[in-house]
């Protein structure tokens, strides 16, 4: 499989390529140059297979025979060692829960994958590589632990200065080694923008080889049509039809579940529910696109006024609005909406939501009831839990917070150390600090 810039279609590199830049050399995008299709006996027959399988299947267009067939088995094998069950919340309301890795946060897919395939592609090059990525919350936490102490890789975090949760920060700031998280005086768009120009500057780039592990590399996207297709697996056999909201910030996660229905898995609908970073449900109503500055929010992690993937969605329609309003919805809610779903369906489902699934589930609420799909049983209703309460326990509502339980794994980490650098919100002072460390 080849890679082309979506900014010039005639630049064309390898998965391997695609990998280390990260963006391509004239801003764009990634984006595969073909769509591969499912078999259809795979697709009838899923519910039979192991996970490491489909996930198998479903990747390998994507890498080629750029990594041999074992060494991408165990990638996958270290990316899906946790589970991603799907849990009845009411009627055919279910949960998709992406919190059972690592750091807590549906990131750790991308991110393992990420370091797997960029560990190979490294094995032979003595020159150190910089993963320089900007984190509205739980991209940080996932990047770093799954390239900790990956020999020859050095791990750079950028992240906002008091917009991210005390969970959030401590994953970014406590592991050190290869790991170094800079707090910047600013937004996620302000971090996401200084590691674009980054990207894009000739002299810094000669002095360190730069890649980024943003949801803009395809080895951080593309493995998030996994948990898609395992939730379709476990779902499949009652219910035919099944609609997926996402809680979209910089749109990467849902773009991968489009793909994954691009290539045949038949799902009804998706539904991109966003909190009052609303751009997308702007433009779906509108076809303008006007982002404007971030709004930070209870579900920071969705703090994203310019989403870097939608681009990606777009060209999966061929850039038209009227075939993308046929597979998409999006709608935006504010804090006031989400803290009032965590409460009732806790009060009535005892389900515990964190704010970026709680504005899922708002999204899949709404979505079904104008369709009236909310009474139809042959449609499930599948609302993403992307992170673990307890990593915004500081924020939630008060009535809730003695309520959410703490994973053991995690206890420990409010006792550690955090160890950030202090850059201010300019690009030079992020290019001085790459260039004197």
């Amino acid at each position: 499989m080849k890679y082309f810039s979506l900014q010039n279609k005639q630049h064309i590199v390898s998965f391997e390529d695609a990998v280390v830049q990260g963006l391509a050399p004239d801003k764009g995008l990634y984006f595969p140059e073909r769509i591969p299709s499912f078999e259809k006996d795979f697709i009838d027959n899923i519910e039979k297979q192991d996970d490491l399988d489909i996930a198998y299947t479903a990747i390998r267009p994507f890498v080629g025979d750029e990594i041999p067939e074992a060494i991408l088995r165990q990638i996958i094998a270290d990316t899906l060692s946790f589970p991603f069950p799907v849990e009845k919340v009411a009627g055919n309301i279910y949960a998709l829960e992406l919190f059972h890795g690592p750091t807590l946060a549906f990131k750790d897919v991308g991110a393992r994958f990420m370091a797997g395939c960029l560990g190979y592609f490294r094995r032979n090059d003595t020159r150190p590589v910089t993963v320089l990525v900007a984190t509205s919350g739980d991209t940080g936490g996932a990047v770093a632990h799954g390239f900790y102490n990956v020999p020859g890789v050095r791990v750079v975090i950028l992240y906002p200065s008091g917009k991210v949760s005390t969970l959030q920060e401590k994953q970014l700031t406590t592991l050190n080694g290869n790991i170094t998280a800079l707090e910047i005086a600013g937004t996620f768009d302000d971090c996401q923008r200084m590691v674009k120009t980054a990207f894009l500057d000739a002299e810094l780039q000669a002095h360190c080889l730069l890649t980024s592990a943003n949801s803009i590399n395809v080895a951080r996207w593309l493995p998030q049509m996994f948990y898609y297709l395992l939730a379709w697996k476990q779902l499949k056999t009652a219910y035919p039809n099944v609609v997926f909201s996402v809680p979209s910030g910089n749109f990467g996660n849902i773009c991968a579940g489009m793909m994954a229905a691009a290539m045949g898995l038949p799902i009804k609908h998706f539904v991109a529910s966003t909190n009052v970073n609303d751009t997308v449900p702007r433009f779906m109503q509108t076809g303008q696109y006007t982002p404007g500055q971030a709004t930070p929010t209870l579900s920071n992690a969705m703090d994203v006024a310019d989403p870097s993937n939608f681009v990606r969605i777009l060209e999966l329609f061929a850039n038209s609005l009227p075939a993308l309003k046929e597979k998409l919805t999006s709608i935006s809610f504010d804090d006031k909406a989400t803290v009032a779903t965590m409460e009732q369906v806790w009060k009535e489902y005892q389900y515990m939501l964190d704010p970026h699934g709680a504005v899922g589930y708002l999204g899949l609420q709404q979505y079904l009831q104008q369709t009236g799909a909310h009474a139809d049983n042959n449609t499930a209703g599948v609302f993403l839990e992307t992170a673990h309460p307890v990593k915004f326990a500081d924020t939630a509502p008060a009535s809730l917070q003695d309520k959410i339980v703490t994973p053991e794994k995690v206890q420990s980490l409010y006792a550690l150390e955090k160890k950030a650098v202090q850059l201010p919100n300019d690009y030079k002072a992020l290019k001085d600090w790459l260039t004197a460390n």
